[in-house]
């Protein structure tokens, strides 16, 4: 390998390319040599020769310009001009956009190099990263472990140092709970502050783009780049762009943190003793902590509530894919579209996907829709109501991002919890309320990492940010990575 910088931060890379220490083919080459080596599983469609070309074409790199010249990944649920995009699902085979999303089209015209498409949870369905069509993918940290899902490709890579960011999506936890079990810092801005144009949709009123960093500058810088109104958003915020990376310069956070108890307690003990340390810290600091009651039994209902409401959606938002013009095409001798159609389903999506689609279906049923689907969205409204109710005296919450290191793979089920764990679920509090959230890592068992969470109050991006950069400087683990010989 000539060069090995993908390693460091996208600030570190930036320095080496504006000194000449090391160009864009150069880097591109290294990712590429990084992706051929994968051990994880990490990968879908490959952009080398598209990189390749725009990485030639990098001659400078100015200071201000900080993405120029710099590989990424993209989860492969965000559409790519000319390149596969599958979600990770039988049903989107072969199906190749005719143009890019907005946030891809961002990036470029900053001047990042999109190199491979990451693996997922199939159709962003799922938080193991274990339904993809393409299989398992694994916990680079321990190939016995869980990645967690949905984003579970991007989260490995960039935990391998196959590139120092990838673009992930969020819809109940599926960046901020892989980024807990990778080491990385994920961060899920403001429901609307970035354009979804061409991310196929999950759960509409939740899904929320996403990233993966190595640390909490890098995710500002992101956040900078992507932010902005975008006409082809219909949910797209107009309201003006902050000063993200100088609000993290400056640790520009509000003072006023709670907790949830309950959902300490429900973690493991080297959780607790790792997230108490943070909490005495940020008190020496100077901010206020204090525990929150907040009603257990709307942490009981956040799981059940979830479900229902995103299988409702995703059953309305994946209801047109026909199977005729990609994915697995259906029995030719049916003789109405509708047993075309149902024999091409049938085929395309994994026994997961039909298991969420009849939760779905069966809650959008007229006769059912009053006590499930509108139910589940009543419950969404007072816990949204709750957590608002709570930011009134408080500017964060903070949390474990995870009550523990990764299972092992098989010890995996795919059975419904009758009685799910709420501390494994609370991250889905932020999207409910469209709330910015901020994972970061916190500490490792075992070698393996976890994390902490911060959410704040929608459109204080910059202030969950900044807060973020605090804990980093408490905790140390800053560019977390495994580091591969070569």
């Amino acid at each position: 390998m000539a060069t090995k910088y993908l390693d460091k931060t996208i600030r570190e890379i930036h320095i080496a390319l504006m000194n000449g220490e090391v160009t864009s083919l150069d880097l591109v080459n290294e990712a590429i040599e990084r992706i051929n080596r994968d051990d994880c599983n990490s990968y879908e469609a490959k952009a080398f020769d598209k990189a390749i070309k725009k990485a030639k074409s990098i001659k400078k790199v100015d200071a201000l310009d900080y993405l120029e010249g710099i590989p990424y990944l993209a989860k492969d649920n965000y559409s790519t001009k000319g390149i596969e995009t599958t979600a990770s699902s039988n049903i989107l085979n072969g199906y190749v956009p005719l143009f890019d999303a907005e946030v891809i089209r961002r990036l470029s015209r900053a001047g990042a190099v999109m190199v491979a498409k990451t693996t997922l949870d199939e159709l962003a369905m799922g938080g193991t990263g274990t339904s993809g069509h393409k299989g398992t993918t694994c916990n680079p940290y321990d190939h016995s472990r869980m990645i967690g899902g949905s984003s579970c490709g991007s989260a490995a890579a960039v935990a391998k140092g196959d590139a120092p960011f990838a673009l992930g999506s969020d819809t109940g936890d599926s960046v901020r709970k892989p980024a807990s079990h990778a080491g990385l810092v994920g961060f899920k801005p403001t429901w609307g502050l970035i354009s979804r144009y061409g991310l196929l949709p999950f759960a509409c009123s939740m899904d929320t783009v996403g990233y993966f960093t190595r640390c909490v500058w890098d995710s500002a810088l992101i956040t900078s780049v992507l932010a902005g109104h975008d006409d082809k958003d219909m949910s797209s915020s107009r309201k003006p762009k902050k000063d993200y990376i100088g609000a993290v310069e400056r640790k520009e956070s509000l003072k006023k943190i709670c907790y949830f108890k309950t959902v300490v307690d429900a973690c493991a003990p080297y959780v607790q003793e790792s997230f108490y340390k943070v909490l005495d810290e940020l008190k020496g600091r100077g901010y206020v902590v204090e525990n929150y009651d907040f009603p257990i039994d709307l942490l009981d209902a956040l799981y059940p509530t979830y479900m229902i409401l995103s299988c409702s959606e995703a059953t309305a938002n994946d209801a047109q894919y026909d199977g005729m013009r990609y994915g697995p095409s259906g029995d030719e001798s049916a003789k109405t579209y509708q047993e075309f159609m149902t024999s091409a389903r049938t085929k395309g999506f994994s026994d997961l996907i039909k298991r969420r689609f009849v939760i779905g279906s069966y809650s959008l049923l007229a006769v059912n829709q009053h006590d499930l689907f509108q139910r589940a969205q009543k419950a969404r409204r007072v816990i949204v109501n709750a957590l608002n109710k709570m930011l009134e005296s408080y500017d964060y919450f903070v949390l474990p991002a995870s009550p523990f290191i990764p299972k092992h793979l098989n010890e995996l089920s795919t059975k419904w919890d009758a009685k799910p764990e709420f501390a494994d679920n609370h991250l889905s509090l932020a999207n409910f309320g469209g709330m910015p959230s901020l994972t970061l890592p916190m500490g490792l068992e075992q070698n393996v990492p976890y994390g902490i969470n911060i959410s704040g109050r929608i459109f204080e991006d910059d202030k969950v940010l900044a807060l973020g950069e605090e804990v980093e400087e408490i905790t140390g683990l800053k560019n977390l990575h495994i580091k591969e010989e070569f």
